[in-house]
């Protein structure tokens, strides 16, 4: 009989008496995750640079009946947070799941690349999650819990024009990847989501720069149908819940096949 029983009945409320910090809560990937974990009855703690974004999502929470806080967090603040983590925590008293979501992007030719964007996508994309989870790990251990990244087909593989993207997202991958292996046998589950193309505010940063081939651009779409992010929230939410138990250390992506072959 396994440790980690899965009540089918219950699927609709996976979050009963869990605690959750999410950030980029304010728009896209984010927003809709915490709205979904929040009508599953979790906890939710709504993080973001955009507060009165955070502050919106966590009124529609509570409006529907939920759980949610909501507060400014700038992820390349590394003091930030350990003081959002004990936030959460002093309300209420554990942390069971981190959704790290907030991130940015871009695409440039790689010889006209900035070092200081390429360092800004590094310290949102990766450093930012690292130091995060650096934060919560000892409250997420103490609960068996779980932290979910959201990477990218470009943690995958390469994409042209998006060098600075890639490499902030391959080494959210390899972060994720470590940390399971580190962590697993001590209860905590680390994985990542990788979705192509979703309707979200970022893909205004996803603009192809002047005299891109359009032929290379378009390797990274399979499928030219982009997804709402209510998509990839659910993937979210499926791997934070105890449903996904035996998940660990895997990369899900929902790319309409774009990184099948």
């Amino acid at each position: 009989m396994t440790d980690h029983p899965i009540d089918p009945t219950a699927a609709g409320r996976r979050y009963e008496d869990k605690s959750v910090l999410v950030t980029g809560a304010a728009s896209g990937i984010g927003r809709a995750t915490a709205l979904r974990i929040g009508a599953e009855g979790g906890k939710v703690w709504c993080a973001d640079l955009n507060a009165e974004g955070a502050e919106t999502a966590a009124k529609e929470i509570e409006a529907a009946g939920g759980t949610a806080k909501a507060s400014a967090f700038d992820i390349t603040d590394v003091p930030a947070s350990a003081t959002l983590v004990g936030a959460v925590v002093a309300e209420w008293g554990a942390l069971h799941v981190l959704c790290n979501i907030a991130g940015v992007g871009g695409m440039a030719h790689f010889p006209e690349e900035s070092p200081e964007r390429f360092d800004l996508m590094m310290a949102v994309n990766a450093r930012g999650p690292y130091v995060l989870t650096q934060a919560a790990l000892p409250h997420l251990l103490e609960v068996g819990g779980t932290v979910v990244n959201l990477a990218s087909t470009a943690g995958v593989i390469g994409q042209a024009y998006c060098s600075a993207y890639c490499a902030s997202k391959h080494a959210l991958v390899g972060i994720t990847r470590s940390l399971a292996i580190e962590f697993g046998r001590k209860g905590l589950n680390v994985n990542a989501v990788c979705p192509g193309g979703v309707n979200t505010p970022i893909l205004g940063a996803f603009m192809p720069p002047e005299g891109a081939s359009m032929s290379l651009v378009s390797r990274a779409f399979l499928d030219q149908k982009m997804q709402e992010p209510e998509s990839v929230a659910a993937m979210v939410a499926y791997l934070g819940s105890d449903e996904a138990y035996y998940v660990n250390g895997a990369t899900f992506s929902i790319d309409g096949g774009t990184t099948a072959g």
